[in-house]
């Protein structure tokens, strides 16, 4: 009973320790995760890469592979770059096994642990920001090795219960006929992938594992049987978190589980050679670090072997699973406010897609040309704000640093100005301008102007954003093109805000000459006051989201 209290009183200290160190190393990256993943991902290979070495900095998958999903579902990085990063984040977590391998189950840490969980959690209390981040990473890495001492005491009191004779013989074992060796091969990986689902942790489970072939609990070609399966279990937890999920959210799990069964199968298929060279190189190596070379090796050829492919990989799980819902929706994904960054981002994108979609639909609604259609779109683009705006409510935390606290205030900005474009172009806009005064035709053409040099300056947000992946500092979206766009859309607003001032003017005594009704007359000025209002929200709009908010405060002032 003392045995199997202290091997999970061990297994639960490297569980907390892994959880506490991961959210300090998360906390101490900050947006530097986000910003290494969007830049890095230009190529699958430079992904899988890169998600290597992150996760195993930030020493957690779960951590690459939500931020992933929110980069992917909020359209910065498009889908098979984000498994690139998703097949480099299951090597990296293998380094975890390397930790065990090397340290954990050899010394003896706990007088050297202890000083060190007081010293992180002092600093984790007293500070903030960074260095309680930090604080945090010292005391959740102590953690894990006095879990792992303490798990290793617990694996030497089952070593004295517990053999390998004791457990199925497997293929490539000595003598072990293949069905037999077959039955418990797959035993034992049955085994493994319970010990994953049960903890959550592959990782934890692979302590375990080690833990107990260092006791002598279990043989060398048990181990390998055991990893296998601890491997296909950390599919099960991306298998829950897709349950009512986004489709990305669902395709990037589906991709994880294919992955993880494709490696599996691989490494069954290899398990009698594979068994033999490692118990051939037993002589040399020690056992612990060989199953550690193993667990990595096992993803390795996995990524290897899928990677190439990784165009056709794709086009299989989004055949399997078919993008549904509105396109301006769809980067709002929930998997994004697990990093705030890329939640504004995703935000922001939707703004810029529902700010050209209404600026295109209001434009064709004005020329006649399929006024239904225009009317849904409009009503579309604005539902997808509101969603945007939701979206943004649900974001926890202030801003981290400077310049992500002026994306937050410029995507809000833009957002409150499209939503109020919205509002005009949902209401009554059409007037008969083929009986107007020059100034009425006029009017329209400035507006439609300014809405296409809007819509432009938009599709360049959305399209620049997906391209840089966000990492960049706003104002590295303001291209020459868009710049272009946006100073065309502010003349055009500036030159019918003072065209409608006149066209007032004009247009009221237009009444007492006979020319005009009353009723026709407030009619018309009514018309232009709201293309005036439209036409200002939605150059606002483009300014903010291309971080020109202020730096057209004093032309505003002059205008007004």
């Amino acid at each position: 009973m003392s045995t199997t209290i202290t091997i999970l009183g061990g297994v639960g200290l490297f569980l907390l320790g892994m959880v506490v160190m991961t959210d300090g190393l998360k906390g101490l990256a900050g947006s530097s995760l986000r910003t290494v993943l969007g830049k890095a991902a230009a190529t699958p290979l430079s992904g899988a890469f890169w998600g290597a070495g992150v996760t195993l900095l930030v020493q957690s998958s779960s951590a690459t592979t939500m931020t992933t999903i929110g980069l992917v579902s909020a359209g910065l990085l498009t889908f098979p770059q984000g498994l690139g990063l998703v097949f480099g984040a299951n090597v990296g977590t293998t380094g975890t096994g390397w930790l065990v391998a090397l340290i954990g189950v050899r010394v003896s840490l706990s007088s050297y642990a202890l000083p060190m969980i007081f010293a992180g959690a002092l600093v984790k209390l007293l500070a903030s920001g960074r260095v309680a981040a930090a604080g945090a990473s010292l005391a959740g890495f102590a953690l894990v090795l006095y879990g792992l001492t303490t798990l290793q005491h617990g694996m030497g009191g089952l070593a004295e219960q517990l053999h390998p004779a004791d457990l199925p013989s497997v293929l490539g074992a000595h003598g072990t006929p293949f069905v037999p060796g077959l039955v418990g091969l797959l035993s034992l990986v049955v085994v493994g992938l319970v010990m994953t689902a049960v903890m959550q942790s592959s990782t934890a489970a692979i302590a375990v594992t080690l833990s107990a072939f260092y006791a002598g609990a279990v043989g060398l070609e048990q181990g390998c049987a055991l990893i296998i399966g601890q491997n296909i279990g950390t599919a099960t937890s991306s298998a829950l978190a897709a349950i009512g999920a986004s489709t990305t959210a669902k395709r990037l799990a589906v991709a994880y589980i294919l992955f993880k069964l494709i490696a599996a199968l691989i490494a069954l298929i290899l398990f009698p050679f594979t068994i033999r060279l490692l118990l051939r190189a037993g002589g040399a190596i020690d056992g612990v670090t060989l199953l550690a070379a193993y667990h990595t090796a096992y993803n390795v050829v996995g990524v290897a072997v899928l990677l190439p492919a990784i165009d056709w990989f794709t086009r299989f799980v989004e055949g399997l699973l078919p993008e549904r819902g509105s396109p301006l929706t769809r980067g709002l994904d929930r998997a994004a406010l697990m990093n705030p960054v890329v939640a504004v981002e995703a935000a922001r994108r939707t703004v810029a897609l529902a700010l050209q979609a209404l600026c295109e639909a209001t434009i064709a609604f004005l020329n006649r040309a399929n006024q239904a259609k225009s009317r849904l779109s409009i009503s579309a683009a604005a539902d997808a704000l509101q969603q945007a705006q939701e979206f943004l409510s649900e974001v926890s935390g202030p801003p981290a640093s400077e310049e992500e606290e002026l994306r937050l205030t410029s995507t809000l900005h833009a957002l409150d100005h499209a939503s109020r474009f919205a509002d005009i172009a949902r209401g009554e806009l059409t007037i008969t301008v083929t009986k107007g005064t020059t100034e009425d035709i006029r009017a329209v053409q400035l507006f439609e102007g300014t809405l296409g040099s809007v819509a432009l300056a938009a599709s360049d947000v959305a399209k620049e954003m997906a391209l840089s992946g966000s990492a960049e500092p706003i104002k590295s979206l303001d291209t020459p093109s868009a710049a272009s766009a946006l100073d065309k859309a502010h003349q055009c607003a500036q030159v019918l805000r003072v065209l409608r001032r006149a066209h007032r003017s004009t247009t009221l005594g237009a009444v007492a000459k006979g020319f005009l009704t009353a009723e026709e007359a407030m009619a018309r000025v009514d018309f232009l006051r709201r293309l005036d209002a439209a036409a200002h929200h939605a150059w606002r709009s483009a300014a903010h989201l291309h971080g020109r908010g202020d730096e057209h405060a004093e032309l505003l002032a002059i205008i007004e």
